[in-house]
């Protein structure tokens, strides 16, 4: 079996206060409702070359989510993620931030984006039940623990 390595970053958005429909003392964070594939899972894509981490997870994130205006708050760190797709053997590198929701501002997202992804915004306590795969949820607990960490969110 042929084996595919390669590096991804995503973001995972916290947030309150900034939209209007979500109630401003909870603190939700934002995910992604994949209907064709029955998964719910975070923003993240491959590291395009000369682009830093940091770089591909916002502009991933954006393009998935269709929010334009994101900060990055903490480097929650890598892991790698094993899985077999397709005949091929995956090694990914995962890395993921957690950002922070600066205005409601929408972008264009990529038509293929837009049409396979759906925004779901899950309060904190039950976003990570919510995600299909492990290696998310376990990103999902050190995004919870970072928030704790973080003064003024």
């Amino acid at each position: 079996m042929k084996t595919i390595r390669y590096n991804s970053a995503g973001g995972i958005v916290a947030q309150r206060d900034i939209l209007h429909h979500l109630p401003a003392a909870e603190t939700f964070l934002l995910l992604l409702d994949r209907p064709g594939r029955a998964e719910v899972r975070l923003p993240k894509g491959h590291i395009d070359p000369g682009e830093s981490a940091q770089e591909a997870a916002l502009r991933e994130t954006s393009e998935e989510t269709g929010f334009g205006d994101l900060r990055i708050l903490a480097d929650l760190g890598q892991r790698a993620v094993e899985f077999d797709y397709k005949g091929a053997h995956y090694i990914r590198e995962e890395r993921y931030f957690l950002m922070k929701l600066l205005s409601p501002r929408r972008i264009k997202q990529p038509p293929k984006d837009a049409k396979q992804f759906q925004v779901l915004w899950e309060p904190l306590g039950r976003a990570g039940a919510r995600l299909t795969f492990e290696a998310e949820r376990l990103f999902v607990a050190d995004a919870v623990d970072a928030l704790r960490n973080l003064p003024g969110f």
